[in-house]
């Protein structure tokens, strides 16, 4: 499972690349660079909170868990991944927000009056550079915006679908923020040998209706005919829940030292 993450995530670091090639080809400061691949800075932390969680959860013995360093570090490491992510929910928000606001490219009502040095089109996060021997195929719409300013331009649908997939960025970030947060306290509680109650109901109960969300997240994707992102998601998704499995494990072992 931990292997295919690791090439699905080479292959977002090389779409990244791919996608920045059209839309930071007149450079920018280091925040824009940032939020350009902040698919790559979140898939990052997420495959060390990932570890961490493994770690704690299955790989180490009670007795390592309870060195005072061992317990710090892992902290440490946890929460400079919690920023990287902070700055993840950050870049979509402001990528989205700036989608929000756009308004369509006055006196153009043909994309081949666009047609310039380092222009292109985009639609469903496919890119094309934009020449006068594609522009008509391209698009018959005569309304049209510039997703990335005087850089990457899309029609009508182009656009909202576009300003969509940014939305579901933002919405997708959080939900995985929420599942890190009750696996957290589910951790920390069974640290303190707690297995039941109100709160671990709930905390049950939400996971499950979030992974729920991150599967209709998936499902969008496959309907956009994006399957390598769908699949990335399953992994995820699976490979959080094999973590969960491990919390399983551990509360049962728990419960019956408890009976013993």
């Amino acid at each position: 499972m931990y292997a295919l993450l690791l090439v699905n995530f080479a292959q977002y670091v090389a779409d990244d690349f791919r996608f920045a090639s059209y839309t930071m080809r007149n450079g920018g400061t280091i925040l824009k660079w940032m939020r350009e691949f902040a698919t790559t800075i979140d898939l990052s932390a997420w495959f060390v909170l990932l570890l961490l969680f493994e770690l704690e959860t299955y790989v180490w013995s009670d007795e390592m868990q309870e060195r005072p360093y061992v317990v710090r570090l892992v902290h440490s490491i946890r929460l400079l991944c919690c920023l990287f992510l902070a700055h993840s929910v950050w870049a979509f928000g402001i990528t989205y927000y700036d989608l929000t606001q756009l308004a369509a490219i006055p006196n153009v009502t043909d994309l081949c009056q666009l047609v310039a040095p380092d222009i292109s089109f985009t639609r469903n996060l496919h890119y094309e550079d934009l020449t006068l021997a594609n522009c008509a195929a391209l698009s018959s719409d005569r309304q049209f915006f510039f997703v990335e300013p005087a850089l990457v331009v899309s029609d009508t649908s182009g656009y909202e679908l576009h300003t969509n997939l940014a939305l579901g960025d933002i919405v997708e970030v959080i939900v995985w923020l929420f599942i890190l947060l009750a696996i957290e306290i589910t951790i920390r509680l069974q640290d303190r040998e707690i297995t039941r109650g109100g709160l671990m109901t709930t905390i049950r109960i939400g996971k499950r209706f979030l992974y729920t969300i991150l599967w209709l997240l998936a499902a969008y994707w496959l309907w956009l005919g994006h399957y390598h992102y769908t699949w990335d998601a399953a992994l995820w998704i699976l490979g959080f829940m094999i973590i969960g499995s491990n919390l399983e494990q551990w509360k049962e072992e728990i419960e019956q030292v408890g009976i013993e």
